[in-house]
């Protein structure tokens, strides 16, 4: 059976393909701008899909993260975003964590790649507040039975 909500994150975009496409960016203008090439990338959930989501309160935008594990115990994570940079933070997040299990879950920050590509303190406090709201909605999901 297909997982729910196929996107090319954490599969062919990888973090160091993220890493690559960042590095050479200097300004939030030209990050900005890639924020929402990404989000671009990631495929609108149908309605049916979006009903088996959990709405992420706490985000300017609104936001569903859902989840399901593979039967190799990966977990694969999918979402949808109305705004163009929320969607392309939850592309990066979605690139950071999908396929994991759940003891790495546990174990890493979910928001780690986020550091990494040095957006963290770009963003608006709402946006951080959106950011820490999904970290907890993926420990969740990592705490939470199969």
């Amino acid at each position: 059976m297909p997982l729910t909500g196929q996107h090319p994150f954490g599969t062919q975009i990888t973090p160091e393909s993220l890493q690559h496409d960042f590095a050479p960016l200097t300004t939030w203008e030209e990050k900005y701008r890639q924020l929402i090439m990404l989000g671009k990338k990631l495929p609108p959930l149908p309605s049916d899909e979006r009903e088996r989501a959990h709405e992420i309160s706490g985000c300017e935008n609104r936001l569903w993260l859902g989840w399901e594990q593979a039967e190799n115990g990966q977990l694969h994570f999918f979402g949808e975003s109305e705004g163009r940079i929320v969607r392309g933070l939850l592309a990066i997040l979605l690139t950071g964590i999908e396929g994991k299990t759940r003891e790495q879950l546990q174990n890493s920050s979910p928001l780690a790649l986020f550091e990494t590509l040095e957006l963290r303190a770009q963003l608006s406090a709402s946006r951080n507040q959106g950011l820490n709201a999904l970290e907890a909605a993926v420990k969740k999901a990592a705490h939470s039975q199969p």
